[in-house]
């Protein structure tokens, strides 16, 4: 591949490729991901990513993945990774990454630095059975975000505008999912 096909680290004939394959098949836009985790005491849980769904068939990743999951020590963890809330503005950062520097690319635009700083706020009171009245998870999250490009500025509001919209954990954030839990056994 010659390097005019790459734009921020972007492989743009695999890029195209993949919408035009999607437009002539929308069955391969089906994905499903999965993980499975474990407890191994106090506040920590790893979890691993082996396989996947998509483009119309089971996928192996190159090499397993393992997300270490804890809770600082002042929440009587042992701190040895980050804790399920963290890991989620974590997401949210990746899954924005990749949409500015996808769409970024696709549109011809070169960014020369893209970074995030990400706050949410939680009370634990619900978490901690204190209250009935508190939502257990976020109340707010506040995302603040570096783009250095030499696109003209309504270039990029447009970006930013197709990425807000597209952006699948964003997504996931801002409406309710549907999440069915049951026990094994």
């Amino acid at each position: 591949m010659s390097m005019a096909t790459m734009r921020n680290g972007v492989d743009l004939d695999r890029l195209v490729g993949t919408v035009e394959a999607i437009q002539s098949d929308p069955h391969l836009a089906q994905f499903q991901f999965r993980g499975s985790s474990r407890w191994e005491g106090g506040g920590r849980c790893v979890t691993e990513i082996i396989s996947f769904y998509g483009a119309g068939a089971e996928q192996q990743h190159r090499r397993t993945h393992l997300m270490a999951g804890d809770e600082p020590d002042v929440l009587l963890g042992s701190d040895s990774g980050p804790n399920a809330v963290e890991a989620v503005l974590a997401a949210l950062a990746s899954c924005l990454a990749v949409g500015f520097a996808y769409n970024a690319a696709a549109r011809g635009i070169d960014v020369e630095s893209l970074s995030f700083d990400l706050e949410g706020d939680l009370d634990l009171h619900a978490f901690l059975g204190l209250s009935d009245r508190q939502r257990p998870g976020f109340d707010k999250i506040r995302v603040s975000y570096s783009l250095e490009s030499a696109a003209d500025r309504q270039v990029l509001d447009e970006l930013e505008e197709h990425v807000l919209h597209t952006s699948p954990v964003l997504d996931i954030l801002r409406n309710p999912v549907p999440v069915t839990i049951t026990r094994a056994g």
